[in-house]
């Protein structure tokens, strides 16, 4: 017995190390797009997904992700996700945080303060250029940290879903 539990480390080891990105551990679960309505992919459990075909063209959605990060998260979290001295690596958060727990701390903040470090994440549920975006946001640092998105801008993305433009307007008031 005590051979087997070493065998099944070892496997879940190699299986973690080897297995293709996006198997890999995603707070949200598997990332597969099992649905679609006027653009947005939702996976298996309704989360907001991407979707990359096979030529590198990327969803409406992570495009615009891409582009929203980049105009509201970047001065904190770096370029393309991926930390800064001010806060952490989303690329990673994300391995670790669902759906929910990435709208609760964009929309009400997080404060992680100690003797060692005073990290403050402030609210952004009162911010338009936030959160008329969230779900676009989410999918773009989804697709980073599941490995499937390269860092950059995409330079191939779907059309812009009918319909997008009058939902955009209405919630940017």
């Amino acid at each position: 017995m005590r051979g087997w539990g070493r065998s099944a480390s070892i496997i879940a080891g190699l299986i973690a190390v080897c297995a293709p990105a996006h198997l890999r551990a995603d707070g949200t679960g598997n990332p597969a797009a099992v649905s679609s309505a006027d653009g947005k992919y939702r996976d298996k459990n309704g989360n907001p997904t991407f979707n990359i075909s096979k030529d590198g063209t990327v969803d409406w959605y992570s495009s615009v992700g891409y582009i929203r990060y980049t105009a509201n998260c970047m001065q904190c979290h770096g370029p393309d996700g991926l930390g800064s001295s001010f806060a952490p690596s989303l690329v990673d958060a994300l391995q670790t945080i669902d759906y929910r727990r990435f709208l609760d701390i964009v929309t009400n903040g997080k404060k992680n303060v100690s003797a060692s470090q005073d990290l403050v994440m402030p609210a952004f549920g009162v911010n338009p250029n936030v959160m008329c975006y969230i779900d676009a946001i989410f999918i773009y640092l989804r697709a980073r940290s599941d490995g499937v998105l390269e860092r950059g801008q995409p330079q191939k993305s779907e059309p812009r879903p009918p319909g997008y433009s009058a939902v955009e307007d209405a919630c940017m008031g």
